[in-house]
């Protein structure tokens, strides 16, 4: 494939980034929806590829744009090849530039967030695992492998999805990938949309604290615009850029945290093949982001310990991240096979909302029973990831919180510590597929391991929201003795 091709492809992104930005500000729908650029360029992207474009070119009588709708065949190989590329940039400056907080800090504050986000993870699987095995499996002859998807696609997203493209096809279920994508498109529409009518529906019953059912941002705010008395700068510059460009410096850092991921894959990948290999394979179908996430600790960790100057940067790094993400999203529903998903319309939908539906009572009934206090403003971030990946429940809790004035924001973020490395996208996320696929765990078999985790943390969860609340009246009773 020529330089010119690689070129044009990138090009044709900023292009579609431009345009999705300019109808998020004049389609006011879109705006109620809280609809990402990146979704709407994505959706723009498809609508002119092969799947729709292509089809009606084809209908009218000319095959030119069969293969690579109105973009090109080269253009669309390369927007292929991009997702699993992007998803290990933008893991690996997850924990980059932001201090390790103490780990009794950390649980005692996301402890119930933490419950209750391993709880919904797992019990995806559960779902999922369950609806595939006795209606998908039996009736539609798909295999088991697609119990995953909920998971994958729901609180893995677009990114995972794509990333995972490889280990779909090492296990010889190359359809695997545009489930998973479409899967990833139907959560974050779903988490947006019902988060927003849940979000109205606490306000409207006195479920939050920091809102009222009439509370509404401004229009420009609802166009995806800040306001000019409220902008701030998007990265603070730490270096003099005529020794290096602070953004060149933040790149070659998120570069080393990819590498040192490569590396530790690497080195797991031989010790598998040295020990036990012959008996389960699990490491050679382990995609990189995962452990580039690792890399990104690991790197932080250093940097903590030596960098006197505080030359790194969390606003830059996240500027790395939000553009990685938004070329990410566009690529790959750009590549997305309407087809696969087509052929596979019943069974695709049956997952959904398995998975809807196990979102929805998360959050309704057990969100409130694990969370100690503020329990819509926390739910309502964690549902919104659950369906959307973290993206939406920081947009969810922006609009049901925009002040900040409940620990939620708290909560959720020191939350992500631990639960990213394994949900999500994480080491569980990855090992799931070859789990499924390998004869020494199986479909059962690995169901019954996310049961066990799904059991063990909502029983955590129940019991530490008794010991709050039963400390709490303990503390009452103790100050009501001391004044009488």
């Amino acid at each position: 494939m020529s330089p010119d091709i690689v070129g044009l492809a990138l090009l044709l992104l900023g292009v579609l980034l431009l345009v999705s930005k300019l109808v998020r500000v004049k389609w006011k729908l879109t705006q109620r929806l809280y609809l990402p650029g990146s979704i709407i360029g994505g959706g723009i992207a498809l609508l002119f590829g092969p799947d729709l474009f292509g089809r009606a070119m084809a209908a009218i009588g000319t095959d030119r744009f069969a293969e690579g709708g109105l973009f090109g065949t080269g253009v669309m190989q390369v927007w292929s090849a991009l997702p699993g590329l992007l998803i290990s940039v933008v893991f690996a400056g997850l924990f980059l530039g932001k201090p390790l907080p103490r780990f009794r800090e950390a649980v005692s504050l996301a402890g119930p967030n933490l419950a209750f986000g391993i709880t919904v993870a797992s019990g995806q699987y559960v779902v999922g695992l369950l609806i595939a095995l006795l209606v998908v499996v039996p009736l539609f002859n798909l295999p088991a492998l697609s119990g995953a998807l909920i998971e994958i696609g729901f609180l893995g997203g677009h990114g995972t999805a794509a990333g995972l493209g490889d280990t779909f096809d090492r296990v010889g279920w190359a359809a695997g990938k545009d489930l998973s994508v479409g899967m990833a498109t139907v959560g974050l529409l779903s988490g947006i949309i019902l988060g927003i009518i849940l979000i109205n529906w606490g306000a409207r019953r006195g479920k939050t604290a920091a809102i009222s059912a009439d509370a509404r941002g401004t229009a420009r705010e609802q166009a995806g615009l800040i306001e000019e008395e409220n902008r701030s700068a998007g990265a603070v510059m730490t270096v003099h850029p005529s020794s290096m460009d602070p953004l060149t410096l933040h790149f070659g850092l998120v570069a080393v945290a990819v590498l040192i991921g490569q590396v530790i894959l690497m080195g797991l990948q031989a010790v598998e093949r040295a020990l036990w290999a012959d008996a389960i394979e699990i490491m050679a179908y382990v995609p990189l982001f995962p452990l580039a996430m690792i890399g990104g600790i690991v790197l932080q960790m250093v940097i903590d310990r030596f960098d006197g100057n505080r030359v790194v940067d969390e606003r830059t790094v996240e500027r790395i991240q939000g553009l990685s993400l938004d070329m990410l999203v566009i690529s790959a529903m750009a590549t997305l096979s309407l087809q696969a998903i087509a052929d596979n319309l019943v069974p695709f939908a049956l997952l959904a909302l398995g998975g809807i539906a196990w979102c929805l009572f998360a959050f309704l009934f057990l969100a409130p029973r694990i969370m100690p206090g503020h329990w819509f403003e926390r739910g309502i971030g964690e549902f919104g990831q659950s369906l959307g990946v973290t993206a939406t429940g920081m947009v969810l809790m922006r609009v049901v919180d925009p002040e900040m004035k409940t620990p939620a924001y708290s909560a959720f973020g020191y939350k992500q510590l631990i639960f990213e490395p394994f949900f999500g996208g994480g080491l569980i996320t990855a090992a799931a597929i070859p789990l499924i696929a390998s004869p020494q765990v199986g479909p059962w078999g690995f169901l019954g391991m996310m049961a066990a985790v799904m059991a063990a943390a909502l029983f955590i969860g129940l019991m530490g929201r008794r010991r709050a609340v039963n400390g709490a009246g303990a503390q009452r009773e103790a100050a009501g003795a001391g004044t009488s």
